[in-house]
């Protein structure tokens, strides 16, 4: 057994926890601390806030999931003002041994030690992942996360991609007013400007202009909760929208990376099931002209576990200490 330190650094939360990994390199967390990014002046401050609430000596190794792209000098985080300095980043928080992994990289080596009751079928047939070929993974969130796990002949390979930062592609003619409304925000609108949690937000206060609706403006999280237990039908409306535009986009990825199996992943995710389940994902999801029947027999699953950005950010540990 190895104990280490795994960290899961998002754009609006910071989660730390120990994990001991078998011989499998399946890990087991302990107590999860979570620290607010934005409350917090850098990472160094929430690792000695971590380790000043454990109580106890911190093991000598770690494995930190970043949501933003890894393998530069200096990091910037996507959707906070933290920076990160690779090469003293290990002596800066006494560490003997660092992993750095791109938060979504974490969460396709989580899937791929996940046992197959939490990886829920949601639509398609109930196919196991391919021998060879790839499983798409995404989730929305603070940004929308992208990665791959590339199976050679049923040993999984994990790519790290940024694929939530793809232009979006409008299906209808309201999604290109859309589009049209946050280019006079964002110049240029990538997937996640749309398909993230803020990206509700955005679809919400466009469709109120292009409608001339009268609405109450909520921040993310409440605007979410009325859409998610339908207290507001104006947003219960945009999230329909939303997964709509979410099955899209699942659908263009898994073209993208080869469409063999496609797993959805993260909190938000797992909140909208049930409407996803009763949305028009699917339909966007095949509806890929000529390929409308190869997308058709791809299984869909949801990844279930409460910490997937931990437990994914310890299994990729051992895949470099072995």
């Amino acid at each position: 057994m190895v104990e280490i330190i795994a960290a899961d650094i998002g754009g609006t939360n910071a989660r730390f926890a120990r994990a001991t990994l078998d011989d499998r390199g399946v890990p087991t967390l302990g107590t999860v601390r979570k620290y607010k990014v934005a409350e917090t002046p850098s990472l160094q401050a929430a690792w000695e806030a971590f380790a000043r609430d454990d109580g106890q000596p911190l093991p000598k190794a770690a494995s930190i999931a970043f949501a933003t792209a890894i393998g530069r000098d200096v990091i910037k985080l996507t959707n906070s003002s933290w920076v990160i300095r690779p090469k003293t980043l290990a002596a800066d928080l006494g560490l003997d041994h660092l992993k750095l992994v791109n938060d979504f990289e974490a969460v396709a080596h989580a899937v791929s030690k996940l046992p197959q009751d939490n990886l829920e079928l949601l639509f398609g047939p109930d196919e196991p992942f391919p021998q060879d070929g790839s499983v798409t993974i995404l989730g929305p969130g603070t940004g929308l996360g992208v990665g791959m796990i590339a199976y050679d002949d049923g040993i999984p390979h994990v790519v790290a991609t940024e694929g939530g930062h793809l232009d979006f592609a409008p299906l209808d003619q309201l999604e290109g007013k859309i589009l049209d409304y946050l280019r006079d925000k964002f110049l240029r609108v990538s997937t996640e400007r749309i398909v993230s949690g803020p990206g509700l937000n955005n679809i919400y206060k466009a469709i109120a202009t292009i409608n001339h609706e009268r609405v109450e403006l909520m921040n993310d999280a409440d605007l979410w909760q009325a859409a998610l237990d339908n207290s507001d039908p104006f947003a219960r409306t945009v999230l329909d929208r939303f997964c709509l535009c979410y099955g899209s986009v699942a659908g263009d990825l898994a073209l993208a990376q080869g469409p063999h199996s496609v797993v959805l992943a993260g909190g938000l995710t797992q909140r909208m099931k049930d409407v996803l389940l009763e949305s028009g994902f699917h339909d966007r999801f095949t509806a890929k002209g000529r390929f409308a029947g190869l997308m058709g027999s791809v299984p869909v699953r949801l990844a279930v576990h409460e910490e997937i950005g931990l437990f994914g950010a310890a299994a990729a540990f051992r895949e470099s200490h072995a």
